[in-house]
């Protein structure tokens, strides 16, 4: 048999799972607005943990980080870092935090704690949806890589079926489908991707200096070495991914999903551990792959590896893993896309819908979010090109307004729900958010755009927000419960 027929195979079959589960689990869902959000907030650690992980080992994880270890090498690392070592930070310093409340979203949270007005919440949502359409996103390109490289198959027509997939069984049962499947889909990545990186490094006899000196006798010994690699870039490059993360919905989502502010934190904290270690070897084998092969494009580094040099056994193996990890990405980023949509940008200006009204509108937006997310895939040129934009635009105008709204208090106490203690504006909050996403994106300002746009942001919020004090009249915050 075919390691293509292997493929089609083993997609059916897990697909077909994920569905059952996702049945079994529906009414559960459908019971409220906050169950099909946050499942009313009771997640046990166990799944707070396996959502989380393997939400964070998507398919970027393998695919995309593959490719920038294949083209940059370790230099690469310094954007890892940001993007999986601020899982870690996150954990400790903001899931604590937000486990203490039952929010449905940042937004919602930053709207009743910083600055009361539906309009900037609105705002504050939109951009947040961005970087989850672009994970979204992410995970079907690279199916569609690996069908193409592996079976031939039209890379369109994989993304579409991979992407009908995961859209059915997210809007069957919510974060509640997300959740037991990610159970699944978690214990695969951590078994599988074990045993993926102990064969992987084969080539090189699981020996860095081997793999150092091959690399230095190719010629790519810069690959090996930070000391050609701008500072400010590296730095750049961790300060995008950093922003980014903290700036994600899945992660506040699953915080404030979990049972208490212990769950959520011991949650995130150990499973940014274990995908910083994954992610750190994952470069590595796209160096490693450097040495077998130099003429490949970064997003087929990974596929040319399992179709060209594994055993049959071992690369259907590995595509299982990558299915998993990627089934679990697209469907907690896109139920998290969904769920800003409804509970900021429309429950707040449509405060007559009840649950089943707003259950309903979730479960149809997010089959025309997900065919949106596909057509990016389709048109996205990398897989990480599509991260780091989202990433940069999202973190740049949402991170400074989350960090000063904490910080910059108008009493000395504890952040309570229902409660204003902040002396953010909504003046103030519009012009950070939004200046922070524009110059995120101005390539005239360079390389440093990112920290150029953060401290203009976070400048400008606090200058606006005491020039606007006494001139803003707020508005009532709808704290979902």
């Amino acid at each position: 048999m075919s390691l293509g027929t292997i493929l089609w195979i083993i997609t059916i079959i897990m697909c077909g799972i994920f569905l059952w589960i996702s049945w079994r689990v529906k009414d559960d869902a459908n019971a409220s607005f906050t169950n099909y959000a946050i499942a009313g907030g009771t997640l046990p650690l166990f799944l707070v943990f396996f959502t989380d992980f393997a939400t964070i080992m998507g398919v970027g994880n393998f695919i995309g980080h593959a490719g920038k270890g294949y083209t940059t090498g370790l230099p690469w690392l310094s954007f890892v870092l940001g993007e999986q070592g601020s899982k870690i930070l996150f954990g400790i310093i903001f899931a604590g935090i937000a486990g203490r409340f039952t929010y449905i979203s940042l937004a919602e949270m930053a709207d009743d704690l910083f600055f009361r007005d539906k309009w900037t919440r609105a705002l504050a949502a939109l951009l947040a949806t961005a970087v989850m359409i672009a994970w979204t996103g992410g995970q079907g390109k690279a199916f569609g890589n690996i069908f193409n490289v592996i079976t031939g198959a039209d890379p369109t027509l994989i993304i579409i079926m991979f992407s009908a997939a995961f859209i059915v069984y997210t809007a069957l049962g919510g974060i509640y489908s997300v959740a037991w499947t990610d159970l699944l889909q978690g214990a695969m990545v951590l078994v599988f991707g074990v045993t993926f990186y102990i064969t992987a490094f084969a080539p090189v006899n699981w020996s860095f200096a081997e793999l150092s000196g091959k690399l230095a006798a190719m010629g790519k010994a810069n690959l090996w070495s930070f000391s050609g690699v701008n500072t400010m870039t590296m730095v750049t490059n961790f300060v995008t991914a950093t922003v980014g993360v903290m700036s994600a919905q899945i992660y506040w989502q699953r915080c404030f999903a979990a049972k208490d502010y212990k769950t959520a934190r011991r949650g995130i904290i150990t499973s940014g551990t274990l995908s910083l270690i994954f992610v750190t070897f994952t470069v590595l084998v796209g160096m490693v792959v450097l040495t077998m092969k130099q003429d490949l494009k970064p997003d087929d580094v990974m596929p040319w590896f399992m179709h060209n040099y594994m055993p049959v056994w071992l690369s259907a193996m590995v595509f299982a893993l990558i299915l998993a990890a990627g089934m679990s990405s697209a469907d907690s980023c896109l139920n998290s896309a969904v769920v800003l949509i409804v509970n900021d940008l429309i429950k707040p200006f449509r405060p007559d819908l009840n649950d089943k009204q707003l259950v309903k509108a979730a479960t149809w937006l997010t089959y025309i979010v997900g065919a949106f997310a596909c057509y990016v895939a389709i048109k996205a040129a990398t897989i990480i090109s599509l991260f780091s934009r989202a990433y940069a635009m999202t973190g740049s105008g949402l991170v400074p307004l989350i960090i000063i709204g904490l910080l910059w208090k108008e009493r000395n106490e504890p952040h309570q729900m229902g409660k204003k203690n902040s002396k953010i504006t909504p003046w103030g909050a519009r012009i950070g958010i939004i200046s922070g996403a524009v110059l995120s994106q101005v390539t005239a300002l360079g390389p440093n755009r990112v920290l150029i746009a953060l401290a203009a942001s976070s400048a400008l919020i606090i200058v606006v927000s005491m020039l606007t004090r006494n001139t803003t009249t707020s508005t009532p915050a709808s704290v979902g419960k």
